[in-house]
C-alpha cells in the first residue's frame, strides 16, 4: 500500500474504495452506465469489492442486485460514480453526502464546457460536495482506472495490462485511444485519470497524489488548460524530484495574440511559460502524444545512462544511418567501439560486418549474433547505452532476436538498451516479447533515438538536482531543491535600503496613473536593482540638447521620449554618434519634427541625451506576465531585429543563477558573447547577475505587465553590463 501524506489521503477512495455505487445504472447495453457496471463487475479486471447499481426501476444488472437509492445501498460504500442528466446531478450529490460517500466521479456533461449556465450549475455542485466534505472528480470525464486494485470506473471496453506508468489526461477520448494502443503493444499502466473540468480536484492535487504513489514510477500528463499556476509549478517540481514526469500540452501556438507594447510581449507566445515551467522543474516536455508514451516507456523499463554515448547495433545500414543522424538532436553522441571491442566483435560476427560504429552485423544476422554482439558492446566502456535495430528477414526469428537481446541486457543492467523493431505486420509477437522483457521497442529509428534522448535528459536533470552548485540553492532533499528553485525569494544581497528603494521605484508612476515608464523614467527602477545606465539627461528644447550633450561629452545618442510612441526607431526617433553641439541641436529638431509628422497628437516629452558607449555586445532582457504562471523572463541578442530572429529563451521568475546560465546557453547567437574575430569575451557573470535581478524585479512588482531592456550592453569581462534603453509597461 502506498504511503500518502494527509494532504492527499482523501483522494485514495478514488482508487481503493471499499465499495462502489453507480448512480444512473442502466440495464440497456447501449448505455454508458451499463458499460461502467460491466467493467466494475465482470472480466479479469473486476473490482474485488462490492458494486451497487442504483436504479429504482430494476432488480438486477449483470447479476448484481440493484438498489432504489443510495440510502438503501449497504455498507461499505466510499465511491459513487454519477451518470445522470446534468439537471439531476445536484440531487444525486446531495444523496451522496447524506449517505456518507467520500468521493464522487461525475461522468455527466452539461457543465462549464457548455457556457455560463453550465458553469453556474458546476459551482453549485462543487459547493454542495464541499459542504459534505466529499471530493469530486470531473465533471465531463470518463473516470479512473487502477490496474493494481483493480478498478475501472470508465465505460472504455478494456483495461491495459498492469504496469507502472500513470497517465493523467484532460481529455477522456484520448484515454480511450491510449488504452487501445497499450493493449496492442502490451504496455502496462498503473493508473489512468480522466480529470474532466477539474471542478474540485485539480491537476495540482493529482500530481501530489501520483508523486506519492508507489505503483506509479513514471507520470505522463496530457494538459489543455492549466488551472493551478504557481502552485501547479511547485507540484511539478516536487513530483519530478522523486520520479520522471513527462508532459504534453495542447495549444502550443496562439491563433491570435493580443497586441503588446514590448518585444518580449510579442515573442512570449502561448506556450513559452509552460515550456519554461517544464525546463525549471525537470519535467520532460513531449511534442506529440506518441513521444509522450515512447519516453514514458523507456523511463519505466530502463536504467538512466551515465553519459550520452549510444552505440548502434543493426542488421541494416540504412536504418542505422537514420538513427545516427538523429542522435545530435536528442542530445546524444554515437559511441565508437574501442579496439578491444572491435576485436571481440570480429570473433563473433561475419567477416564483412562493420565493427566500429554503428555496428552493422549485416542482413543474415541471427538471434545468436544479436546476443553475442550486444554482450560485447554493452561491456565496452566507450558506450553508455545501446540502440538495437532489427529489420525483419525471412530466415530470422524476430522473437528469438528479442529474447537474445533481453538476456544480454539482463547481464548488464546498468546500461539502457532500446529496440527498433522496424515494421509492423510480422512483429506483433516480437513487440510483445520485448515488453514482457522490459525492453522498450519502437517502430522507426527516430522514435527509438528520441526515447534514448529522454533517458539522457532525465539523467542530466538528476545529476543537476543533486549536485551542489555555487550559484544555486542548497536544500536537504531533491524535492526541497526543486521547489525552492521556483519559489519566490528576496535576493540575498539586498540591503534594507535597496529593498526600500525597490518598493518605492514605481510609486510615483502608479500614483500618477501612468501606464508606462520610458527610458528616462525607468532609470530609478533599474538603479534600485543594481543595473547601471549611461549618463543621460532629458532635453525639452534644441538649446538644452546642445548644452546637455556638451556636458555629457561627445559623442552622444539622441532618443525620443513619448508615452505614445514607444517604438522610437519606427518613427525615426533615434540618432546615434552625435559629435558636436550643432549636430545635437539640429538632431533634436529633426527627431521632434519626425515624431509630430508620424502622430500629430502624440505627447512629446522631449529628447533623451545619452552618453554614447563603445564596445560590448547588445542583448535584450525582458519580462512578460503570463496570466496563469506569472512573470516570465526573456533573454536574447538585442537590437531592432530581435522579433524577426526570435532567437530567445524564457524562464519563470524568480531565477536562480543556474537558470540564467541555461537561458544564455539556449540562445544560438549567444556564442557571440565568447568573443569572435579578435573581440574580447563579454562579461558573462555580470549578464547572469542582471538576469537574476530582473527576475526578482518582476516578482517584487506585480504591477509590471511587460518590460524590455534593449539593448543591455554586455561589456568585456570584468566591466559589467549597462542598460542602454528600457521600457516598462504597467498593468
Amino acid at each position: 500500500m502506498p504511503s500518502f501524506s494527509s494532504s492527499v489521503q482523501d483522494l485514495l477512495p478514488f482508487f481503493r474504495p471499499r465499495g462502489v455505487a453507480v448512480v444512473g445504472a442502466s440495464r440497456n447495453p447501449a448505455k454508458l452506465s451499463y458499460a461502467v457496471i460491466r467493467n466494475l463487475a465482470t472480466g479479469a479486471h473486476r473490482f474485488p469489492g462490492p458494486v451497487y447499481p442504483i436504479n429504482p426501476q430494476a432488480d438486477e444488472i449483470l447479476g448484481l442486485r440493484c438498489y432504489p437509492s443510495l440510502a438503501a445501498a449497504p455498507d461499505p460504500l466510499d465511491l459513487a460514480v454519477l451518470i445522470v442528466p446534468a439537471a439531476a446531478v445536484l440531487a444525486a450529490v446531495e444523496a451522496c453526502g447524506e449517505r456518507g460517500v467520500k468521493a464522487i466521479i461525475l461522468i455527466s456533461g452539461g457543465f462549464r464546457e457548455i457556457g455560463a449556465h453550465g458553469a453556474a450549475r458546476e459551482e453549485e455542485v462543487v459547493a454542495l460536495a464541499r459542504r459534505y466534505g466529499m471530493r469530486l472528480l470531473g465533471p465531463n470525464g470518463i473516470g479512473v482506472m487502477d490496474t493494481h486494485t483493480p478498478l475501472n470506473t470508465t465505460f472504455v471496453k478494456d483495461m491495459p495490462p498492469s504496469g507502472h506508468i500513470a497517465f493523467l489526461s484532460q481529455s477522456g477520448a484520448l484515454c480511450g485511444g491510449v488504452i487501445d494502443w497499450a493493449l496492442r503493444r502490451g504496455v502496462g499502466f498503473s493508473r489512468l485519470l480522466s480529470i474532466g473540468n477539474q471542478a474540485d480536484v485539480t491537476e495540482t492535487e493529482w500530481l501530489a497524489f501520483l508523486a506519492a504513489d508507489d505503483s506509479s514510477r513514471v507520470i505522463a500528463l496530457y494538459l489543455e488548460d492549466v488551472k493551478g499556476g504557481p502552485a501547479f509549478v511547485q507540484a511539478l517540481a516536487a513530483a519530478a524530484a522523486v520520479k520522471p514526469v513527462l508532459a504534453l500540452k495542447a495549444g502550443r501556438t496562439a491563433s491570435g495574440q493580443a497586441a503588446t507594447a514590448s518585444h518580449t510581449g510579442a515573442l512570449a507566445g502561448a506556450h513559452a511559460a509552460f515550456h519554461a515551467a517544464c525546463v525549471q522543474t525537470g519535467v520532460i516536455e513531449a511534442s506529440t502524444i506518441q513521444a509522450l508514451f515512447h519516453g514514458a516507456l523507456a523511463l519505466t523499463y530502463q536504467p538512466l545512462p551515465a553519459g550520452n554515448r549510444f552505440a548502434i547495433l543493426t542488421n541494416a545500414g540504412g536504418p542505422a544511418a537514420l538513427a545516427a543522424d538523429e542522435l545530435e538532436a536528442a542530445g546524444l553522441r554515437l559511441a565508437h567501439s574501442s579496439p578491444a571491442t572491435q576485436d571481440a566483435l570480429r570473433q563473433c560476427l561475419a567477416p564483412d560486418a562493420a565493427v566500429t560504429g554503428p555496428v552493422d552485423m549485416l542482413g543474415g544476422a541471427h538471434a545468436v549474433d544479436y546476443g553475442r554482439a550486444l554482450e560485447v558492446v554493452l561491456a565496452d566502456p566507450a558506450s553508455d547505452g545501446v540502440l538495437v535495430i532489427l529489420v525483419p528477414q525471412a530466415l530470422v526469428d524476430s522473437v528469438g532476436v528479442v529474447e537474445a537481446m533481453a538476456a544480454a541486457a539482463a547481464a548488464c543492467p546498468a546500461k539502457p538498451v532500446l529496440a527498433c523493431l522496424m515494421g509492423a505486420a510480422s512483429l506483433d509477437a516480437a513487440n510483445q516479447a520485448a515488453h514482457a522483457a522490459r525492453i522498450p521497442a519502437y517502430v522507426f529509428p527516430d522514435e527509438a533515438v528520441a526515447a534514448a534522448g529522454v533517458l539522457w535528459q532525465r539523467s542530466r536533470w538528476q545529476a543537476r538536482a543533486f549536485a551542489t552548485q555555487s550559484g544555486g540553492l542548497r536544500a536537504a532533499t531533491a524535492a526541497e531543491t526543486a521547489i525552492r528553485r521556483i519559489a519566490p525569494q528576496v535576493m540575498p544581497d539586498a540591503t534594507p535600503a535597496e529593498a526600500a528603494a525597490r518598493q518605492t521605484a514605481l510609486h510615483a508612476a502608479l500614483a500618477a496613473g501612468e501606464q508606462a515608464l520610458d527610458a528616462h523614467a525607468s532609470e530609478a527602477l533599474l538603479a534600485a536593482y543594481g543595473l547601471r545606465t549611461p549618463a543621460t539627461r532629458l532635453a525639452v528644447t534644441a538649446a538644452e540638447a546642445a548644452e546637455m550633450a556638451a556636458a555629457i561629452g561627445f559623442p552622444v545618442a539622441l532618443k525620443l521620449i513619448s508615452p505614445d510612441l514607444l517604438h522610437k526607431t519606427d518613427v525615426g526617433g533615434v540618432l546615434l554618434d552625435v559629435r558636436d553641439a550643432d549636430a545635437a541641436r539640429t538632431g533634436f529638431e529633426a527627431i521632434m519634427a519626425r515624431a509630430r509628422a508620424a502622430q500629430p497628437h502624440a505627447r512629446l516629452r522631449g529628447v533623451l541625451i545619452q552618453q554614447m558607449l563603445r564596445g560590448g555586445q547588445e542583448v535584450i532582457i525582458g519580462v512578460q506576465r503570463d496570466p496563469t504562471f506569472g512573470p516570465l523572463v526573456m533573454f536574447g541578442l538585442g537590437g531592432i531585429l530581435v522579433e524577426v530572429l526570435a532567437d530567445v529563451s524564457f524562464r519563470l521568475a524568480p531565477l536562480t543563477r543556474p537558470d540564467a546560465e541555461e537561458m544564455i546557453a539556449e540562445v544560438r547567437s549567444a556564442r557571440l558573447l565568447n568573443g569572435v574575430r579578435g573581440q574580447p569575451p563579454a562579461d558573462r557573470a555580470a549578464l547572469v547577475e542582471a538576469l537574476v535581478r530582473v527576475g526578482q524585479m518582476a516578482v517584487d512588482h506585480p504591477q509590471i505587465s511587460e518590460l524590455d531592456i534593449n539593448p543591455l550592453l554586455v561589456m568585456p569581462a570584468g566591466r559589467g553590463v549597462i542598460a542602454v534603453d528600457a521600457r516598462v509597461i504597467l498593468a
